[in-house]
């Protein structure tokens, strides 16, 4: 500079001022999330949306000490079998009795799921979340639901076997069917294999059944966290032979329906050109009313083997299951298959009743004199049995709620049917919805015997020869390694206390 500093530098001033460089830039708000200097308003920590509903394993007993392979017991089912008459003339002896025993027994099961989480994972969610914690807690939650599964619809011994071929009748109207030989088949569900399909309360939101993408279980083999695997049965019935109808026309349909499969919950019908039939539709019915073509990527039937896949040896039984199960004496009432897609209904006796409850109650009455305690639905049975015993006089259908501190009241319009009063013994059953109830399907669930010096403390329990315990493996990469397991069996001493509708129409 020279001597004349205060010019010379006024004159700096003016040229850096009209400049592009940055540093005149004033700083103003980013234009994005993650642009210019700002912090990251990250709320912690992560929220969990799923669905964590398991209310038969929360209520059933858990009972620890279990040993050796499978759990052993017997019950003495008949004190009188040849119904010996009391009296007795002077100076003699009564009749001899005889009693009636039944053996059982149940192997016990090993359970539980992995999950792992990377160095650099655990890095990243530095001063977020723990994440270590966060994949523990998740397993166990996961198994959890997965338990509640195989409480209510394991089974290692009820096969499905071949699903009967359909019965088909063709209509000029009511589709898009153009003129073709379709041809129809149908696999019959247990509850595993159509929870997989429908995908409800699975440890995710808002699934539902696409049939673009869905596809039914046959033979599962599965890769282990330990490179092993394991070969087990998916829940669904060997499919049914192939059964074509001839369709004229362009609006055409096909009703098709099968015999109703014992210990099915859904089944699953494909249809289309004969050697093409792909997955069209599930149905909690032994019938559907095909209107359209599949789409051309869902599952092919010939991609199912002919062979019945309905049980694993990994399930022990669940409720469903040993209802089911062939010598249970539990109630079993399948619904007639009526207008194919339609099924039948439950029906309202005309006097805020249900004629299917009424006979289930006077069934449990006459042959053990117990009532249920509980009766499992799913959300569609629950409106269903709802309107039926409403449309009937049952309840009113509108509510005033009054206060005494307010000038006006409200009028909450609706009325569900939160219990049934069993008019055979007095007793009010509680309508509960179970998040893997099918709809199509009502179970009742006893939790008491009516019965003195039974023996049984819980009716129903999980005995554990371990309950959960958790993992942590020994490095092996650098990742960390956890499972949550638990090892038990599900006992049910009285399972002629359970009863099962089924194939019930939604109407």
């Amino acid at each position: 500079m020279g001597n004349n500093t205060t010019a010379e530098t006024l004159e700096l001033l003016k040229a850096a001022q009209s400049s592009p460089d940055d540093l005149i830039k004033s700083f103003v708000q980013p234009g994005s999330a993650t642009s210019g200097l700002q912090a990251y308003n990250l709320e912690a920590p992560s929220k969990k949306l799923v669905p964590v509903l398991t209310p038969l394993r929360n209520s059933i007993a858990r009972i620890g000490g279990g040993f050796a392979t499978q759990a052993n017991w017997k019950a003495i089912t008949n004190i009188n079998v040849g119904n010996a008459r009391a009296g007795v003339s002077e100076g003699k002896r009564g009749g001899l009795i005889t009693h009636a025993q039944s053996e059982y027994f149940a192997a016990f099961r090993g359970f539980g799921l992995e999950n792992n989480v990377t160095f650099e994972a655990q890095y990243a969610g530095k001063g977020y979340e723990d994440i270590k914690a966060l994949a523990v807690s998740q397993t166990l939650q996961a198994t959890m639901i997965q338990e509640e599964r195989l409480i209510l619809g394991g089974n290692t011994s009820v096969s499905l076997g071949t699903t009967p071929t359909p019965s088909l009748v063709a209509s000029a109207s009511g589709g898009t069917l153009a003129t073709q030989t379709l041809s129809v088949i149908c696999v019959a569900l247990s509850l595993q294999a159509y929870l997989d399909v429908v995908g409800v309360n699975n440890g995710s939101i808002g699934q539902y059944f696409d049939p673009t993408t869905a596809a039914v279980p046959a033979q599962i083999t599965r890769t282990n966290a330990d490179g092993t695997t394991d070969t087990f049965g998916g829940g669904s019935a060997q499919k049914s032979a192939a059964a074509t109808v001839s369709v004229t026309g362009a609006t055409g349909s096909v009703a098709a329906s099968v015999a109703a499969v014992t210990g099915a919950v859904g089944y699953a019908w494909y249809w289309g050109a004969s050697g093409s039939e792909r997955l069209g539709a599930v149905t909690n019915i032994n019938s559907v009313s095909i209107t359209s073509a599949t789409g051309g990527s869902n599952q092919l039937a010939s991609a199912l083997p002919s062979a019945d896949s309905s049980t694993s040896g990994l399930d022990f039984d669940g409720l469903l299951t040993q209802a089911f199960k062939s010598g249970s004496n539990a109630y079993i009432a399948v619904q007639p298959t009526g207008t194919a897609g339609t099924g039948t209904p439950l029906t309202s006796d005309g006097a805020g009743g249900i004629v299917e409850f009424e006979q289930a109650f006077v069934n449990f009455y006459n042959r053990y004199r117990l009532s249920p305690t509980k009766i499992y639905v799913s959300s569609q049975e629950l409106l269903n049995i709802t309107k039926k015993i409403i449309s009937n006089g049952g309840a009113p259908l509108l509510k005033l709620n009054a206060n005494i501190n307010s000038q006006t009241n409200a009028i909450a319009a609706g009325v569900v049917v939160g219990s049934y009063w069993n008019k055979v013994t007095g007793q009010e059953v509680p309508l509960v919805v179970h998040p893997n109830m099918p709809a199509g399907t009502v179970f009742f669930f006893t939790e008491s015997l009516p019965y003195p010096l039974s023996n049984v403390g819980n009716v129903v329990q999980m005995l554990m020869r371990q309950d959960y315990y958790q993992l942590e493996w020994p490095l092996r990469t650098r990742k960390y390694e956890y499972g949550v397991y638990a090892d038990g069996v599900l006992q049910h001493y009285a399972p002629f206390s359970m009863g099962v509708i089924t194939n019930i129409g939604n109407g």
